[in-house]
């Protein structure tokens, strides 16, 4: 199933998605989406989409995939490197990654994002899926220079429009063994696989739980393979996930 939040008559609406359509449903929130409409669903072309979901937080996880480690210079880590990303960072599916002056260096990201369904808390790898809501695509677009220079990373990775997110929620994904693919102007810049992750979906679930509590709507963001790199103004990326879809974005 896929959920999509969207602008309908001025208002925030969510919907699900069926083939090129787009059924209306009473809820606001993708952790909510109450009952079907009795009106005729939408065409998809007409709707103006949001980022799926609103999340109170964002927890990032650094260098989870070995050779993106590697291309920056580092070991891969011995337990999940976390942290946080502001709201204010989240972007819509077709909106503009705007670059901040003053970086001169601005890095997109490509990776498998996890929606949380309710409250968690110490949740065991085994109950994993009963607090995940679904996957969506993520672009961690990071200002690599000031990353650099602060040494930790929340300045370089927290300016607006920095979290891409979308175009979807899907709840029906296996999020083990799929493909993350991320092009810029067309050039497939990222090829990976989320098997290739050192700690997978599971283990960061557990992980994280154990130090905060997520709640509904919270994204978790799983990392990035290697071949990140440079976007400059005028630039559209795409980052495509296998039964997901695509998130496209411009550059200013």
């Amino acid at each position: 199933m896929k959920i999509h939040r969207f602008h309908d008559a001025e208002q925030v609406r969510v919907g699900i998605r069926e083939g090129d359509r787009l059924w209306r449903y009473s809820g606001r929130d993708a952790t909510d989406i109450g009952e079907v409409e009795e009106a005729r669903p939408m065409p998809m072309a007409e709707a103006r989409l949001l980022a799926p979901v609103a999340p109170g937080k964002i927890v990032a996880v650094g260098r989870n995939y070995a050779d993106h480690a590697k291309e920056l210079g580092n070991e891969p880590p011995s337990e999940p490197i976390i942290f946080l990303k502001p709201p204010s960072a989240v972007l819509a599916p077709g909106g503009t990654i705007v670059r901040p002056e003053i970086s001169q260096r601005v890095d997109f990201e490509g990776e498998l994002a996890i929606v949380i369904s309710r409250r968690a808390k110490d949740i065991k790898r085994a109950r994993w899926r009963d607090v995940v809501l679904g996957f969506t695509c993520a672009n961690d677009v990071t200002a690599r220079d000031i990353q650099r220079k602060d040494v930790q990373f929340t300045r370089g990775k927290s300016f607006d429009t920095f979290l891409p997110l979308g175009p979807c929620i899907e709840t029906d994904l296996d999020p083990f063994a799929v493909s993350l693919r991320t092009t810029v102007n067309g050039e497939v810049k990222q090829h990976g696989n989320t098997r290739d992750m050192i700690f997978p979906v599971d283990f960061l679930i557990e992980f994280i739980t154990a130090v905060m509590t997520l709640e509904p709507g919270d994204v978790i963001l799983t990392g990035t393979p290697a071949g990140v790199g440079p976007l400059v103004t005028g630039d559209v990326v795409e980052v495509e996930i296998e039964g997901i879809g695509t998130l496209r974005n411009d550059v200013a």
